[in-house]
């Protein structure tokens, strides 16, 4: 007996395993998957200029990464109203910084890790979380991030399917010209933006899905594993917008489920069970017990990383041989 829908995914011939680079655009829904897939280890790029929530503003990310063009003077802004700090509309504040030149400096440092990465990997997914859109009134470009600035400098507006899905478009043109076997898979972030009222997000989330279909893109259903297959607010977080932790750890087994084999399944258990036995507090570092522990420890770290191509644990070596015992 059945007690919920069960959504159908369409496999792809790309296959994740330890050796791929995987990256993630988009909502902080692409934030929180990418660092499941961190945490396992994986060799995952998420979100370098910040979190981004539209398509028009994740297509000119990805369009200056494609054309190599460096960020400048024009680029970035003085914030004159509160820190004083300089600001890009394209990047989130942790790209900021005291002066224009360091502000430049790392918006172009971010740049060519992305573009070192991209070169690379074997897969891109780019999680769209609404239709709507700022634009800065004086140039109508789109905005990524409007840093607190005077609303009367943006106008706010729900992109069109057919605007949208020329963005889904130029994003896979512009992640093919990086590397034109890259696989791109879209999906539409679950969770709701209700600033805009229920019918507005449901407005801005069917001109997504919408514009996915219309551009014929790769497509990975997390928005209707939430709706369908997760159908309760017990799944959600305590302000009944964002997905709860299960929500999110349930969503992450279907991807596993879809794109890695049986043998990647498997090495992600024994990479769980380690990183458990690895991230033991140590209470007593001068005893006999810990001092067997840490041993134990390196001599998994390295039988792992030798039968599991692609896996680096060097962060928990590193830990471990520091402590000096």
């Amino acid at each position: 007996m059945e007690f919920f829908t069960k959504v159908d995914i369409p496999a792809l011939n790309t296959r994740i395993d330890y050796t791929s680079r995987i990256a993630f655009f988009g909502s902080c829904f692409a934030d929180n998957i990418s660092a499941q897939f961190s945490v396992r280890k994986f060799n995952v790029l998420a979100n370098p200029f910040g979190t981004v929530y539209n398509p028009r503003s994740i297509a000119r990310q990805l369009r200056r990464i494609a054309d190599g063009k460096a960020f400048g003077n024009s680029d970035v802004f003085k914030d004159e109203r509160c820190d004083k700090l300089w600001h890009s509309f394209d990047a989130h504040s942790s790209l900021s910084a005291n002066t224009r030149e360091d502000c430049i400096a790392n918006l172009n440092a971010v740049n060519t890790q992305a573009s070192e990465f991209l070169q690379k990997a074997d897969i891109a997914f780019i999680t769209l979380g609404t239709a709507f859109v700022y634009y800065l009134k004086d140039n109508g470009k789109p905005v990524s991030n409007c840093h607190r600035q005077d609303p009367s400098l943006f106008e706010r507006r729900m992109i069109s399917v057919e605007e949208a899905s020329k963005a889904l478009e130029d994003t896979v043109a512009s992640l093919r010209r990086i590397h034109a076997d890259i696989q791109v898979v879209f999906t539409v972030s679950p969770l709701r933006h209700m600033a805009d009222g229920a019918h507005g997000n449901n407005l801005s989330k069917s001109t997504l899905l919408l514009a996915i279909e219309q551009a014929a893109v790769d497509y990975f259903p997390s928005y209707e594993i939430v709706l369908d297959e997760l159908r309760d607010y017990r799944f959600y977080d305590s302000d009944m917008v964002h997905l709860s932790k299960t929500a999110e750890e349930y969503i992450f087994e279907r991807m596993v489920q879809t794109y890695c084999d049986s043998t990647t399944r498997t090495n992600m258990e024994r990479v769980e069970k380690f990183l458990k036995t690895a991230n033991h507090k140590i209470a007593a570092p001068d005893s006999d017990a810990t001092r067997n522990l840490v041993k134990k420890i390196l001599a998994q770290a390295t039988e792992l990383e030798s039968q599991i191509e692609g896996l680096h644990l060097d962060k928990e070596r590193e830990f471990f041989a520091n402590l000096g015992i």
